[in-house]
């Protein structure tokens, strides 16, 4: 199969909607993140929603703390914290939860320098996930 057919089919494949919570693959295509002199750079962490749950109602609030504690756990098993972002990016299936995004996410910058900001509206994100958020981090 030609690269671009495989990865149209992939992206098929993934971007269907999710009508509950998938586990997600036992072997995945990437790292959780690669470091690269002093910059780790996080792979994006998908905001599963919990099943039964509407993804832009209740169940917004909490796919974004799901994928922001992703995020934590990544920096700390690489020695580091959300004071040690310096960029991310926001993926948004619906920009109306924009300010709803804002509100789960600051808690994680609390007391800590705010890091630049990238985000878009974004339509199929993986496994039907109502938001993905990719990080990097610099080492002191």
């Amino acid at each position: 199969m030609q690269p671009f057919a495989l990865l149209a089919a992939l992206s098929l494949t993934i971007a269907a909607p999710a009508m509950a919570q998938q586990a997600m693959p036992a072997a995945l295509p990437f790292s959780p993140a690669v470091r690269v002199g002093d910059t780790l750079y996080l792979s994006g962490q998908i905001g599963q929603v919990p099943p039964g749950m509407d993804p832009h109602g209740q169940g917004f609030d909490a796919a974004v703390r799901a994928a922001m504690d992703s995020v934590g756990r990544i920096l700390a098993d690489n020695g580091l914290d959300f004071g040690h972002v310096v960029k991310c990016t926001v993926m948004l299936d619906d920009m109306a939860d924009w300010p709803r995004f804002n509100a789960a996410y600051l808690p994680y910058f609390k007391g800590k320098r705010l890091p630049a900001r990238s985000a878009f509206g974004a339509d199929g994100l993986a496994l039907g996930a109502p938001l993905e958020v990719e990080c990097i981090a610099a080492y002191p």
